[in-house]
């Protein structure tokens, strides 16, 4: 099962409620005003701060 796209229209990101966007490629969800990444475990996204990444530790941005 993948991610289902439609949901960025309702979540945003936990740290400035912003627009996240999905990045198909690495399977994560990017907040480009906090620079941070979210995993995407099992089509699930994971919008914790704590487990989110900066966005200059990731290998390729799409």
């Amino acid at each position: 099962m993948a991610f289902d796209i439609n949901l960025l229209g309702i979540i945003a990101c936990p740290v400035c409620k912003g627009k996240l966007d999905y990045n198909k490629v690495d399977d994560v969800l990017i907040c480009k005003f906090d620079k941070l990444v979210f995993p995407i475990n099992d089509s699930i996204p994971v919008l914790l701060e704590e487990q989110a990444t900066p966005l200059d530790n990731q290998p390729s941005e799409s």
